[in-house]
């Protein structure tokens, strides 16, 4: 997918975040938790580069650049997701089980969903992926009001889940 086309339908897909080098690779995905920044505009923006405590994550140049991730040196902490104004960055821990993932996500609606609940599971575009379980949900005032839910997918899902609905 051309960047034109992006812009045409407004959503990423896994190619495109692999084109642009913003997907670990499987055997990094496979040591521990890593973020994931699924932004891919040339925008002024660096709340997630200056919220990393490990400096994982760069801003090269101008302002205007597409941060990067050093996968290596990210450890998924997941500080920087509630930073990012355009709620585009996951943590994703391949190794949550030996069949599930579990993936961070930004949260700004209310009700919040609550541990253990059953949730469904959305791709880019808002679409039905699959169930999931919340595993974690941290809620604080200095989050500025943007939640981070951690859900709990089957691993088959793990490029395609980026947000959920409560049921």
């Amino acid at each position: 997918m051309t960047v034109e086309k992006y812009r045409r339908s407004g959503v990423l897909t896994f190619n495109d975040l692999k084109r642009n080098g913003l997907i670990p690779s499987y055997s990094r995905l496979q040591k521990r938790p890593v973020v994931l920044i699924e932004c891919i505009e040339n925008i002024p923006c660096n709340p997630c580069a200056y919220a990393c405590p490990r400096g994982a994550i760069k801003i090269e140049g101008a302002l205007i650049n597409k941060p990067r991730v050093d996968f290596e040196v990210c450890n998924g902490c997941g500080i920087c997701i509630t930073k990012c104004p355009g709620l585009a960055i996951f943590v994703i821990d391949f190794n949550y089980t030996k069949t599930h993932v579990s993936i961070a996500m930004p949260y700004e609606f209310i009700p919040r969903p609550q541990p253990d609940a059953k949730v469904l599971c959305l791709d880019r575009n808002g679409n039905k992926v699959c169930y999931g379980r919340v595993v974690k949900l941290l809620d604080s005032q200095r989050f500025n009001r943007c939640a981070v839910v951690t859900v709990a997918v089957p691993k088959r899902f793990w490029k395609d889940v980026r947000h959920i609905r409560l049921i």
